[in-house]
C-alpha cells in the first residue's frame, strides 16, 4: 500500500503506470545494488583462487549480506562522500567487518557500475525477446486467419490495388522479426567490462599479483564467467566504450519506429471502421461522446514509441564526448537513458500484445469499401476481355474513360456510389461481356499470391524464428490501465 507521502513528488509514470515488475525491478536499486555486492563477491573469489591472502570466512561473511542492503545507510554515507560507490562500499563494509579490508580490492568504481550496467542490458533484452516473440506470434496467427480476405490495399493513403488483410499484417511482422534479429544481435554482441582498473589498463591488479600477467588475465577471465558473459571487452578506458549503448538502443529506437508505424495502421484502419482494437465492456471512448470507440492502445504505443526512439539522442551524443579514457558526463544521462529505453520498449510490446490478441476484422465494412473502388480498378480487366470477344482496344478504352468519368462526378459531385458496373450493363457495346461480369469483378481475382505469400513467409521466416521462444508463448497480457 502506498502512503500518501508518495502522491506528493514526481513519480516517473513508466514504473508507476506502465511497465512490468520483471522489468522495473531490473532497473531497480534493489537489483543494482545487489549486484554491486555480486562482483565483489566473484573478485574476492577469483583473487583468492589466484593466491590472494582472502580467506573462505571473509567470502562465506560477504555471501550471507548480498542481499540485506542497509539504503538508508547507503544514503547517508553518499551524503557525506559524494561517491556513490564508496558508500555503498561502506556500508558493505559495516555488516562485514572481517572482510571489509578486502572488498573492492584493486577494483575501480566502474568495475561494479559499468559491469552492473552490462548485466541490466543483458537481462533487459532477456525480458524484451519473449514479449517481441509473443507479438509476432499473434500477429502471425491473425495474418493466417486473414491471409486470403480481400482488402483495399493503400498507396498515399488512396485506394490501390488490392491485397489481404493477413498479407498486410504480414508486413507488420517482418519489420518485428527484423527487430527481433537486432535485439538478438545486441544481446550477444554484449561482452563484459571485467577487471580492467582505473584507465582499462589493469595496472593495480598487475601489482597486486607482482607483476604475473597471467593471473591478472586469468583473473579477468574467472571474474566474467562468474557474471555469466562468454567474452570481456580486450580493452577498454575507466568505462567500456559508450557506443555499446548506442548498439543497444538503436535496437530498442528501431523497435519503436516499426510499433508506431503498425499502431498508426491500425488507427487509420480503425478511421476507416475495418479493424479495431479490442475494447472492453465497460470501456469509454469519450468523455463528451459516448458513441466512440478511439483506438487508445495503439495511440499510447505510438506516444512511448515516439519517446522510445527519441532516447537514442542521448547515448549518440554521449559517446561522442567521451573525453580521452573517460568524462562523468556520461554518468547522470545514462541513469534515466538506459533504464527509460527498456521500460518504454517493455510497455509498448505488452501494450501492443494486448491488441494483437484482441484485433476486431469488420469484412463487410471492408467489402463495401472494396465495392466503391473495384470497378475502377477492374476497368482492364474489362478492356481486354473485350478485346478477346473481338473488340477494338482503343474504342473500348474510351468507351471506359466516358464511363469511368461519368461514375466518378456521382461519387465526387453528388455523394452517391459508384455504378461504373451498372453504366457498363446498360451500354449496349459491351453486351459480349456481360456474362462474364461477376468474374471480372471477384475481389479474390486482384489479390495475386498475397494468399500464398502469407503462407510461405509464415513457414519459412517467422516460425523457425519463434521456435527458441515455443516455452513462453502461453502468457496473455491483461493491461491494468
Amino acid at each position: 500500500m502506498e502512503s500518501a507521502e508518495e502522491f506528493l513528488k514526481y513519480r516517473s509514470p513508466l514504473v508507476s503506470r506502465y511497465a512490468s515488475r520483471e522489468m522495473s525491478f531490473n532497473f531497480s536499486d534493489k537489483k543494482k545494488f545487489s549486484t554491486w555486492r555480486k562482483l565483489w563477491i566473484f573478485l574476492a573469489k577469483a583473487e583468492q583462487a589466484l593466491g590472494l591472502p582472502i580467506s573462505d570466512a571473509q567470502i562465506q561473511e560477504m555471501e550471507r549480506h548480498a542481499e540485506d542492503i542497509d539504503f538508508v545507510m547507503a544514503a547517508e554515507e553518499e551524503r557525506k562522500l559524494r561517491h556513490d560507490v564508496m558508500a555503498h562500499v561502506h556500508t558493505f563494509a559495516h555488516c562485514c567487518p572481517s572482510a571489509a579490508p578486502i572488498i573492492h580490492l584493486g577494483a575501480t568504481s566502474c568495475y561494479v557500475g559499468d559491469n552492473t550496467d552490462l548485466i541490466m542490458l543483458r537481462d533487459g533484452f532477456d525480458i524484451l525477446m519473449p514479449k517481441l516473440a509473443r507479438v509476432i506470434d499473434r500477429l502471425a496467427k491473425f495474418a493466417e486467419k486473414y491471409a486470403d480476405l480481400p482488402t483495399l490495399g493503400f498507396t498515399h493513403y488512396q485506394p490501390a490495388q488490392l491485397t489481404t488483410v493477413g498479407k498486410r499484417s504480414c508486413l507488420w511482422i517482418q519489420d518485428l522479426t527484423m527487430d527481433m534479429r537486432n535485439l538478438q544481435r545486441a544481446r550477444e554482441d554484449l561482452r563484459f567490462r571485467g577487471v580492467k582498473g582505473t584507465t582499462g589498463t589493469q595496472a593495480s591488479f598487475l601489482q597486486l599479483f607482482q607483476g604475473d600477467h597471467e593471473k591478472v588475465e586469468e583473473l579477468d577471465r574467472m571474474v566474467t564467467e562468474m557474471a555469466g558473459f562468454k567474452k570481456a571487452y580486450l580493452v577498454t578506458g575507466q568505462t567500456y566504450s559508450r557506443k555499446v549503448d548506442i548498439d543497444c538502443l538503436s535496437s530498442l529506437a528501431s523497435l519503436g519506429a516499426t510499433v508506431h508505424k503498425i499502431c498508426t495502421d491500425i488507427r487509420l484502419l480503425a478511421n476507416l471502421k475495418e479493424v479495431e482494437e479490442p475494447f472492453e465492456k465497460e470501456q469509454i471512448g469519450s468523455s463528451a461522446m459516448p458513441y466512440k470507440r478511439n483506438p487508445m492502445r495503439s495511440e499510447r504505443c505510438c506516444s512511448l514509441a515516439r519517446h522510445l526512439v527519441a532516447l537514442l539522442t542521448n547515448p549518440l551524443q554521449t559517446a561522442s564526448v567521451q573525453w580521452l579514457e573517460r568524462t562523468l558526463d556520461d554518468s547522470a544521462n545514462r541513469r534515466i537513458s538506459l533504464a527509460e529505453s527498456f521500460l518504454t520498449a517493455d510497455i509498448i510490446l505488452s501494450t501492443l500484445q494486448n491488441i494483437s490478441e484482441g484485433l476486431v476484422v469488420y469484412p463487410k465494412v471492408i467489402e463495401r469499401h472494396i465495392n466503391q473502388e473495384l470497378p475502377f480498378m477492374a476497368t482492364e480487366n474489362i478492356i481486354m476481355a473485350m478485346v478477346t470477344a473481338g473488340g477494338d482496344r482503343q474504342e473500348c478504352h474510351e468507351r471506359i474513360r466516358v464511363l469511368s468519368q461519368e461514375a466518378a462526378a456521382v461519387v465526387k459531385q453528388e455523394g452517391g456510389d459508384n455504378d461504373l458496373l451498372s453504366r457498363v450493363q446498360r451500354d449496349p457495346y459491351f453486351v459480349p461481356i456481360l456474362g462474364q461480369l461477376d468474374v471480372l469483378l471477384d475481389p479474390k481475382t486482384f489479390t495475386g499470391r498475397a494468399p500464398q505469400q502469407v503462407s510461405r513467409f509464415l513457414s519459412e521466416e517467422v516460425r523457425p524464428l519463434l521456435e527458441p521462444f515455443k516455452t513462453k508463448m502461453d502468457v496473455k497480457m491483461e493491461l491494468e490501465l
